[in-house]
């Protein structure tokens, strides 16, 4: 990342309150309400999506599953909508 980067995304990390500069210092501190959010994103990401890629990769889950069932209806609806538009040969 260049400077121009970090700055940028530290400025957006600041505005909306996620980090504050510490006074006297080029550093940053997370926030009460940025540690909530970076605590709220990590478990999501822990509970629910690794869980879920996990679940849809699987080739053979023991227990039928609405979100592999809901994966399967997404991916004909796309295939259909292919079929119908004249994209698929």
């Amino acid at each position: 990342m260049t400077s121009g980067q970090i700055s940028y995304d530290l400025r957006r990390l600041r505005i909306h309150g996620l980090i504050e500069r510490i006074p006297g210092t080029f550093r940053y501190q997370l926030t009460p309400d940025g540690t909530r959010q970076a605590t709220f994103l990590t478990r999501l990401t822990q509970r629910l999506l690794i869980t879920g890629l996990a679940e849809l990769a699987q080739p053979d889950p023991p227990v039928p599953s609405r979100l592999r069932a809901a994966a399967r209806a997404y991916d004909a609806a796309i295939d259909d909508l292919a079929r119908h538009s004249g994209l698929v040969a």
